[in-house]
């Protein structure tokens, strides 16, 4: 574990009290109800949960990436779709630190940090899906501003938003492809329509729509940074914040879910003895927690990384493939341990069956982490 300051264990002391009290007892219900959580979202603003990506002076209880990680591993450990109504909102706070001019970062980062506004990215199109180079989605200046034609799919966060990174293509006829791509920063207003949010197996209450862009006028300061051309190396910059937290959010589901079976198989009894004391039950809860406790460590050692200011899409890679990989393995296994009740939704363990997923495909699919590992091992030489 890394050594968090006072301030930061403070912190996530306290979201962990927010989630054992707050957050468990009412997911279930929420979940099956597909129902908005926004007295939830709410107490997360007031626990300045949203801006804890933001350092002074916009924000004023910035914290670490490792303890970014933990606080995100927590939401999630008590429902997933917390934790990811804050996934986006960090990666927009991040471009801005990075890479946004003084005024945008003056425009939206105090507000950002209160939660006051939230914010989103939009890159997958219908269909692009991974190969973002490839998108359709167009900006062409025009009146000293750009007018925006296009269309987004799953975009999580999009209707309640009130800012959205949007990636798009400024030089359609850019060679090669990604010196053509720029991220506007945009607002809901006309030429925008957020026509329908789109049903899922899991990761339910928040909602993750489909934007249309019609028309769609946007001043020439919400290009990101002022330059045309630099949004697909922002966006990438980005997505190791992006991957990180999705990994968090794994290892967040994954010990909701080991914590289930440990708990169940030590109440429950089968032929005169706690199921745990049968091999084959014991054996699950030895793997669960070897995997477990190593995704964790991949997920703090990519934080720390990343914190330092080097080079992470490697260690956020590969803290993601493994971490959403070791999720849907213990889920599985807590739906194996719990019998027929894993089966019912009178029990968490079905939920976490469901919103491991997510996790596999989102943020880039693991097929897509593989291929970045590889080529930054290449690029590096292998592991140092």
């Amino acid at each position: 574990m890394p050594t968090l300051s006072p301030e930061e264990e403070l912190v996530l002391s306290t979201v962990r009290r927010f989630v054992d009290d707050e957050v468990r007892p009412v997911a279930r219900e929420l979940e099956h109800a597909n129902e908005y959580p926004e007295r939830l979202i709410d107490r997360m603003k007031e626990l300045g949960v949203f801006g804890l990506a933001i350092p002074e002076p916009w924000g004023e209880a910035p914290v670490s990436m490792p303890c970014y990680a933990l606080v995100t591993a927590e939401l999630a450990r008590g429902w997933m779709s917390l934790a990811g109504a804050m996934g986006g909102h960090t990666v927009v706070a991040k471009l801005l630190l990075a890479f946004g001019t003084d005024e945008q970062k003056d425009r939206y980062l105090p507000r950002m940090a209160t939660g006051e506004v939230r914010a989103t990215m939009a890159l997958t199109e219908p269909g692009g899906g991974s190969d973002l180079q490839a998108m359709t989605t167009v900006a062409r200046r025009q009146d000293g501003g750009y007018v925006v034609d296009g269309a987004k799919t799953w975009i999580t966060n999009s209707r309640r938003s009130q800012l959205i990174a949007l990636l798009c293509k400024t030089d359609p006829a850019a060679d090669p492809p990604h010196t053509g791509i720029s991220i506007l920063l945009v607002e809901h207003g006309p030429g925008l329509t957020v026509s329908r949010d789109l049903p899922k197996l899991g990761y339910k209450g928040v909602e993750s729509c489909e934007l249309a862009f019609d028309g769609y006028r946007a001043p020439a300061d919400a290009l990101l940074g002022g330059v045309e051309g630099k949004g697909f190396a922002q966006m990438m910059k980005g997505l190791e914040t992006g991957r990180l937290q999705v990994a968090a959010r794994a290892v967040g589901v994954g010990q909701a879910a080991f914590d289930d079976a440990f708990r169940y198989a030590q109440e429950r009894e089968s032929f005169g003895k706690p199921i745990w004391q049968h091999q084959a039950i014991g054996t699950y809860l030895a793997d669960m927690a070897t995997r477990l406790t190593a995704a964790k460590q991949l997920v703090l050692h990519a934080a720390e990384t990343l914190e330092s200011g080097r080079r992470s899409d490697l260690e956020a890679g590969m803290a993601k493939l493994f971490a959403s990989e070791t999720a849907m393995s213990i889920a599985l296994d807590a739906v194996r341990i719990h019998g027929g009740y894993g089966y019912s939704t009178e029990f968490d363990v079905e939920r976490y069956f469901r919103d491991a997923p997510l996790m596999i495909v989102g943020e880039g699919t693991n097929e897509i982490q593989r291929d970045v590992i590889t080529r930054q091992l290449i690029q590096r030489g292998g592991l140092r």
